[in-house]
């Protein structure tokens, strides 16, 4: 892993679970989870096709590796691939909130 992609994925874990987020509960922590959305069988994705998830909704028992992908997405109303996009977005927003703070 390069340094640029530990450095992303720290920030991606500063953003808090994105599942909690929309259920209300911003601050939760988060661990990263690699897309598997077209990957193919035991791949994952570069460490920038990433969300932010708690440990409950990425490994438990509503988690997308405990329920699979389809029923998580079903359940929370949105896609993987779609929570892949907007981390990107919102780790871009917190990246120019860090040079507009230390510029």
């Amino acid at each position: 892993m390069t340094n640029e992609e530990q450095r992303y994925l720290g920030l991606v874990a500063r953003l808090g679970c994105a599942i909690c987020r929309r259920l209300g509960f911003p601050d939760s922590p988060a661990e990263v989870h690699h897309r598997r959305t077209g990957t193919g069988a035991g791949r994952r994705a570069t460490h920038y096709n990433v969300v932010p998830l708690c440990p409950a909704h990425h490994r438990g028992n509503d988690g997308i590796h405990g329920m699979g992908r389809r029923a998580w997405e079903a359940r929370f109303g949105v896609t993987e691939l779609e929570l892949v996009e907007e981390t990107s977005l919102l780790v871009e927003e917190l990246e120019r909130r860090n040079v507009a703070w230390r510029g």
